[in-house]
């Protein structure tokens, strides 16, 4: 993961991607997909599912889609008690 685009606010994203199988459409299977891209727009993410609809036979079912950013400002939590043992 390219820390150059993490500083551009890229936020790694995961897509659960439900599609009907081309030889029995009654079932789903799932596919997991990840990688960095920009929140709200998912420009990746998008590129990725037009390739998939012009290029692969299962239609999509579902998109399910996590985003996190990677770099954060350190965060320090005081403990809420202190024991001592002897």
């Amino acid at each position: 993961m390219s820390l150059a685009l993490q500083l551009k606010n890229y936020r790694l994203t995961t897509a659960e991607i439900l599609y009907r199988m081309p030889d029995h459409p009654d079932l789903l299977q799932s596919f997991i997909w990840q990688d960095l891209d920009l929140a709200p727009g998912y420009p990746v993410l998008r590129k990725f599912l037009d390739f998939w609809r012009r290029e692969l036979d299962g239609p999509i079912h579902s998109v399910r889609v996590a985003s996190t950013g990677l770099v954060k400002p350190p965060r320090y939590r005081a403990p809420g008690a202190v024991f001592r043992l002897h």
